[in-house]
C-alpha cells in the first residue's frame, strides 16, 4: 500500500502533444526567418536630426564624435526596425518559438528535441523562402546544409 505522502509522477504528455510542440517550434523559427530577412533587406533608414548633429561633432575629439554617431545610428536602426510591423511581428513570433522550445526541452528528451526541432525549422525555412521570395532550394544547397 502506498503512503499518502508519496506523490506519483505527473503523467507524460501524449505523443500528439510532442509532435504538435515540435511542429510549433519549427514553424515559429523557420517560417519567420524569411520574413525577418525580407524586412531587414527592405529597410530604409528614416532621417534623424540627432544623426546629422552627431556626424558634425563640435568636440575636439573626432573619435568621440564618430563613436557617438555609430551608437546613435545603431540605436535608431533598432528602434525603426522594431516600429515596423513587417519586422516586429515575425520577430515576436520567432522569440515566442524560443520560449516554447525551452518549455519543450524541460519535458522532452534533449537528444531528440534539438535535432528534430532544428530539422523542422530548416524545412519550414525552405518553405517560407519559397513562399516569400519565390525561391526554391537546389540540390547543391540541400547537400551543403545537411
Amino acid at each position: 500500500m502506498a503512503s499518502p505522502d508519496t506523490a506519483s509522477p505527473p503523467p507524460s504528455p501524449s505523443i500528439l502533444n510532442w509532435i504538435l510542440g515540435f511542429l510549433l517550434v519549427g514553424a515559429a523559427w523557420g517560417l519567420t526567418t524569411p520574413f525577418i530577412r525580407r524586412a531587414a533587406v527592405d529597410y530604409h533608414p528614416r532621417p534623424h536630426p540627432s544623426l546629422d548633429h552627431a556626424s558634425n561633432p563640435t568636440s575636439t575629439s573626432t573619435y568621440t564624435g564618430w563613436l557617438k554617431h555609430r551608437i546613435l545610428k545603431a540605436f535608431f536602426t533598432v528602434v525603426d526596425l522594431l516600429r515596423s510591423p513587417a519586422y516586429a511581428v515575425p520577430l515576436v513570433l520567432n522569440l515566442t518559438g524560443s520560449v516554447w522550445f525551452f518549455l519543450l526541452i524541460g519535458k522532452a528528451e534533449l537528444s531528440l528535441t534539438v535535432p528534430i526541432v532544428n530539422s523542422l525549422a530548416f524545412l519550414f525555412t525552405v518553405g517560407g523562402e519559397w513562399w516569400v521570395e519565390g525561391r526554391g532550394v537546389g540540390r547543391g544547397e540541400w547537400l551543403s546544409r545537411s
